[in-house]
């Protein structure tokens, strides 16, 4: 029998990982009345002050090449946001606009890891990370967050002793999707002396910052950092905005930084277009109160989840700190994958199972509440009757 074309192809494109959450997504779309807190969004639209912008823009005929790094008016953008929410001044050359977060990780694994080398990362973990690394040729090594009736903790002893003389960087997602664990300033600062210790780079995921719920903003890397230490922050305008599907991020880089960046931009998407980055200019100029309203409205929600869940006395978790979701157990069940098909087609609910975010899922689930409190109200009590009659 000959053999199959997919043999042909590099071992780490044919065998990187199916998306845990896209199959149960897939079994059940489309279902009448299901509820789906699956995915990473939240279920508004984006904001007309947002898409007017790009279409004023492409009707101006804005349709051509334009700057591989990013428009200047965009970058200076970027520039002005950080100053508002990170306190401290920050120059345009930080910046470089990429075709969403997904693509301001690759092009940091690009950067700084390839064949043999090992990237450490905290579990769970949002799973593209990972697939990432393994595509690029790289060895994805978790280290597990430790979790407890007081929550979510990082344990710097164990991110030590998991780094080798092949490791190049250390992946930080806080706050964290899936379990909404956020770092405190003094484990920032473990984590960089750690990173400093060993002459390795930090690559920031702090896609969530604002989505916190204990202040203004979450601690970030750039509160305890040095201006030449080796950190990529890799962004998106998709959470903070509800432009999931613009596909438009950004990397924040030392300045020296631009021109390698501008080179992997050269070779992979050529740029972001131009009508797209007028869009994202005004959501960056103009929605504050937006953001602010959204936050609020996830805190209302994380608060109506975890109590109607809370009061079954089966359901088990960590109130999240930061992020939109609620990374939890049910007492009694083990086979997650198979639990959230079943919570699809008996409660028309649909959740992701904790498999699609660490090697065995823990037996957790994570449910996306960044949605209607009406709908988040109704999927959380038809859960909790779920869980009441098993």
């Amino acid at each position: 029998m000959p053999a199959s074309i997919t043999s042909y192809l590099r071992p780490e494109a044919r065998l990187a990982p199916e998306s845990g959450i896209v199959a149960v997504m897939n079994h059940g779309r489309g279902k009448e009345g299901l509820i789906p807190l699956w995915a990473g969004e939240g279920d508004l639209p984006t904001p007309d002050f947002i898409t007017r912008a790009a279409m004023e823009a492409l009707a101006a005929g804005e349709t051509f090449y334009t700057w591989q790094r990013g428009i200047p008016e965009l970058r200076e953008a970027l520039a002005r946001y950080h100053r508002r929410h990170f306190g401290r001044d920050f120059a345009a050359e930080e910046f470089i606009v990429t075709g969403s977060g997904m693509q301001s990780i690759q092009l940091a694994i690009d950067a700084i890891a390839g064949a043999g080398d090992e990237i450490v990362y905290l579990s769970p973990a949002w799973p593209n990370l990972a697939a990432a690394a393994g595509v690029a040729g790289a060895r994805p090594v978790p280290v597990h967050l430790d979790w407890s009736d007081n929550g979510w903790t990082c344990d710097i002893d164990k991110v030590a002793a998991a780094i080798t003389p092949r490791t190049r960087a250390l992946f930080v997602n806080t706050p964290s999707n899936p379990t909404g664990w956020t770092a405190d300033i003094e484990t920032l600062k473990a984590l960089l002396s750690l990173a400093r210790e060993k002459g390795i780079w930090i690559v920031a995921d702090e896609i969530y910052s604002l989505f916190y719920y204990g202040g203004r903003r979450a601690p970030s890397f750039m509160d305890v950092m040095e201006p030449d230490d080796r950190i990529l922050f890799v962004n998106s305008f998709s959470k903070n905005w509800a432009m999931t599907g613009w596909r438009v991020g950004w990397v924040k880089v030392h300045p020296d930084l631009q021109a390698v960046f501008e080179n992997l931009i050269q070779y992979s998407t050529s740029g972001v277009a131009q009508f797209m980055q007028r869009g994202a200019v005004a959501a960056l100029d103009q929605g504050d109160a937006f953001i602010a309203s959204q936050v609020e409205r996830a805190h209302q929600a994380r608060d109506i989840v975890c109590r109607i869940l809370g009061e079954t006395g089966r359901a088990r978790f960590s109130v999240p700190a930061g992020a939109f979701y609620l990374y939890f157990s049910i007492d009694g069940v083990t086979d997650v994958r198979q639990a959230a098909f079943d919570i699809v087609d008996q409660a028309n609910v649909g959740l992701a199972p904790g498999t699609a975010f660490e090697e065995d899922g823990a037996g957790f689930f994570r449910i996306c509440f960044h949605r209607r409190l009406d709908q988040v109200e109704e999927s959380a009590n038809r859960l909790a009757t779920w869980i009441r009659n098993r």
